[in-house]
C-alpha cells in the first residue's frame, strides 16, 4: 500500500505525473470521467514554447487597462458579473502584476519550461509520437511598427534568459511563410519552439504508454475523497459507490481542481479559468503554414494540425460552465482572413476549453500543507501542454524524496494554501 498513488485528472499534468510516478516504481492508477487527454489538454496551440514564460499579469497590464477593459477584442473578453463575484481573484492577479512578482515568476516558468521540453522530447520517442513534432519555432506576427516596439518587454524578457529569436522584416516573413498575406511589417520568429500537429494524441500516446508499462487508468468520476485519522490510506469514492484506496493522491483536476478541492476537502483555491475556442479550417489554393503563428494585433494562434489550420482564440473570463459566446471567435475568424487565406470551418462546432489560473500565473506543485500525501499538480493557465512533463519531473522527486533538477519553491502549495 506504501506506494500506491492514485492520480485524479487525465488531462496532460495527470498523465505526465503518472508516467514520472511509474518510471520511480509507484503503483499508479488514474481517474478521470472522460478518457485521457479529450477536456482541457485536446484544445491547446500544441506549443512548447520557452517564450511563454511571459504571464499575462506582467508590469504591462497596468498601461493596457484601459484598452482591455472596453471588452471588444478578440484577445481578451469578460463577463462583468463573473469579475464582480471573483473580486479577490482578480485585485490578487492584478496586484502580481509588478516588477518583483514579474522577476520571480518568468525564471520559475522558465526553469519549468526547459525541464519541460527536455522531458516532453524523451517520452515523445518513448510513446511512439515523435513524428507529431516540430522543432522550426513559431512566429509572433505585428501588425504595426507600434505594435512591435510596444513588444518591447517581451523581447527584453527573451533576451535575459537566452530565448533565441530572430527579427523579421516582411520581406524576410514571406520567405519564412510565402502564403501569410503581405499584413506585417514586422515578424519576430521564436526559434526556442517546438510544437505539435495533434496535443490530444500526444495525451493519448503517453496514456497508452502509462497502461503498456502496467499502469491503469479509470473512466469514471470521483466524488469523495478523505483520510481517516487512524488510518495510513486515502480513501476515493466513486460517484457509484465503488471504494479505492491508495497511500497517496495526485490532484491534478485543472479547470475542476477548485470545485473539487472545495466539496471533497473544504480547501478554497484561488483559481479562476480562462475560457478559450478553438475551430479548424482549410486553407485555399494549397496555401499552407510551416509552423504556428500568433497575429497579436489579432489575438489569435493560427497552429497548423492533424485536423487542419486550428484556430484558437485568446482569453475570456467567464463561468467555466457559461454558455458559449462565440463574439471572440468570430472577430478571431475576421482577423485570420486578413492574415492567411482560410476555407471555410471544419468542425460542426467550436471547440470550448478552460484554462485554469491562479494570482500569480504560477502552477501549484508539492504537497499540501497540513494533508500529509496529498499531492498538488495544477493551475498551469495557458501553458500546461507546455510544462506538465516537468511538472511531473518535480513532483516525482519531491514524493520520492530525491533532490528536484530546480528549486520548487516558487510553485510551493503555502502561497495559497495555508
Amino acid at each position: 500500500m506504501k506506494n500506491t498513488v492514485a492520480v485524479l485528472g487525465a488531462g496532460i499534468v495527470g498523465v505526465s505525473c503518472a508516467l514520472e510516478l511509474q518510471r520511480r516504481g509507484f503503483d499508479v492508477t488514474v481517474f478521470d470521467r472522460a478518457a485521457p487527454g479529450r477536456e482541457t489538454s485536446y484544445g491547446n496551440a500544441g506549443v512548447i514554447a520557452r517564450s511563454s514564460l511571459m504571464p499575462f499579469n506582467h508590469p504591462g497590464l497596468w498601461s493596457s487597462l484601459p484598452r482591455l477593459l472596453k471588452n471588444s477584442s478578440a484577445g481578451f473578453r469578460y463577463n462583468p458579473l463573473f469579475l464582480a463575484k471573483n473580486l479577490p481573484w482578480a485585485l490578487k492577479f492584478l496586484a502580481n502584476a509588478r516588477a518583483a512578482v514579474f522577476h520571480e515568476t518568468t525564471a520559475a516558468l522558465d526553469a519549468l519550461i526547459r525541464l519541460s521540453t527536455q522531458e516532453h522530447l524523451r517520452l515523445l520517442g518513448e510513446a511512439g509520437a515523435a513524428h507529431r513534432l516540430r522543432t522550426n519555432g513559431w512566429l509572433f506576427l505585428y501588425r504595426s511598427e507600434e505594435g512591435f516596439l510596444a513588444s518591447q518587454r517581451s523581447r527584453d524578457t527573451f533576451k535575459k534568459f537566452g530565448i533565441a529569436t530572430q527579427v523579421l522584416d516582411a520581406r524576410e516573413l514571406a520567405q519564412l511563410e510565402p502564403h501569410l498575406k503581405p499584413l506585417f511589417p514586422r515578424a519576430l520568429w521564436i526559434q526556442d519552439t517546438a510544437s505539435v500537429d495533434s496535443p490530444g494524441q500526444v495525451v493519448e500516446a503517453y496514456a497508452r504508454l502509462f497502461i503498456a508499462r502496467g499502469g491503469r487508468i479509470r473512466q469514471a468520476s470521483i466524488g469523495g475523497l478523505r483520510r481517516p485519522d487512524a488510518g495510513d490510506a486515502w480513501q476515493l469514492s466513486e460517484d457509484g459507490g465503488t471504494l479505492h484506496e491508495a497511500s497517496r493522491v495526485v490532484l491534478a483536476l485543472g479547470p475542476w481542481t477548485r470545485e473539487f478541492a472545495k466539496k471533497a476537502l473544504g480547501l478554497s483555491v484561488p483559481m479562476a479559468c480562462e475560457r478559450g475556442y478553438h475551430m479548424h479550417y482549410g486553407a485555399a489554393g494549397g496555401a499552407s503554414l510551416g509552423r504556428p503563428v500568433y497575429d497579436t494585433g489579432g489575438g489569435y494562434v493560427l497552429s497548423p494540425m492533424e485536423q487542419g489550420l486550428r484556430l484558437s482564440t485568446g482569453v475570456q473570463l467567464t463561468d467555466r460552465e457559461a454558455p458559449r459566446n462565440l463574439a471572440q471567435l468570430d472577430l478571431a475568424e475576421r482577423a485570420a482572413r486578413e492574415a492567411f487565406p482560410l476555407e471555410e470551418r471544419l468542425d460542426k462546432e467550436a471547440w470550448l476549453g478552460s484554462r485554469p489560473t491562479l494570482p500569480d500565473s504560477r502552477p501549484v506543485i508539492g504537497e499540501c500543507p497540513g494533508r500529509p500525501g496529498l499531492w498538488l499538480a495544477f493551475g498551469h493557465q495557458h501553458i500546461g501542454f507546455n510544462t506538465a512533463p516537468g511538472t511531473a519531473s518535480l513532483l516525482g522527486a519531491m514524493m520520492a524524496g530525491e533532490a528536484c533538477a530546480f528549486d520548487p519553491a516558487p510553485f510551493r502549495p503555502s502561497r495559497f494554501l495555508g
